[in-house]
C-alpha cells in the first residue's frame, strides 16, 4: 500500500525542447512514451503540429472520455468504441491576449442509452474522475522560475503596486 501512495504523490515530469522557432519536442521523462511535437500557429510558427491550446482542449476531451470508459466499465458495462469532440472558445481578455475561458464537449457513445447498466450513476459521476477537467476547473496553480545559462534564477522587476 506504501508503494501504491507514493506513487499517487510522484510528480509528473515532463521536458521541452526547442527545436524551431516556436516548435518544441516534449518529453515524458521516467516512460517509454515517444516524444511529440509542438508547434505555434503562423504567423508566430510554422503550424507543422499541434500547438498548446490545441493540446489542452485534446487533455480535457481524452481525459473525459477515458473517465465515461472507465465509469461505464465500474458497472460492468462493455461499450463500443466512442468519439469526442471539443470546441474551445478563442477570445482576447480585458488585455487583449487570447484566452480559452469555455469549452463544449460532446461524447458519443456507440452504444444506446438503454443498453448500458445504471447510466444514470455513470452519467452522475464520470466527470469526478477526469484529472484533467476537474483540473481545469478548480485553477491550476502554475509557479513559473525563469533560470540563465549559469543556472542563476532570474527574477521579474516589480510592477506597480507590488
Amino acid at each position: 500500500m506504501a508503494e501504491h501512495q507514493d506513487k499517487e504523490q510522484t510528480g509528473i515530469r515532463i521536458v521541452l525542447e526547442q527545436e524551431g522557432a516556436y516548435a518544441f519536442k516534449v518529453s515524458f521523462e521516467g516512460t517509454d512514451i515517444d516524444p511529440l511535437f509542438t508547434d505555434e500557429s503562423p504567423p508566430l510558427g510554422e503550424g507543422r503540429d499541434p500547438n498548446p491550446s490545441a493540446l489542452l482542449l485534446a487533455s480535457i476531451a481524452n481525459c473525459l472520455s477515458a473517465s465515461l470508459l472507465f465509469a461505464l466499465r465500474k458497472f460492468r458495462n462493455s461499450p463500443g468504441p466512442i468519439r469526442a469532440e471539443i470546441v474551445g472558445d478563442r477570445v482576447r481578455n480585458a488585455e487583449g491576449r487570447w484566452r480559452i475561458p469555455h469549452a463544449q464537449v460532446a461524447i458519443h457513445l456507440s452504444d444506446s442509452a438503454e443498453a448500458l447498466e445504471h447510466l444514470p450513476r455513470v452519467l452522475a459521476q464520470f466527470e469526478q474522475f477526469c484529472v484533467v477537467t476537474q483540473s481545469v476547473r478548480e485553477g491550476v496553480r502554475v509557479d513559473v522560475r525563469i533560470h540563465d545559462a549559469s543556472g542563476r534564477v532570474i527574477e521579474a522587476e516589480p510592477r506597480d503596486g507590488q
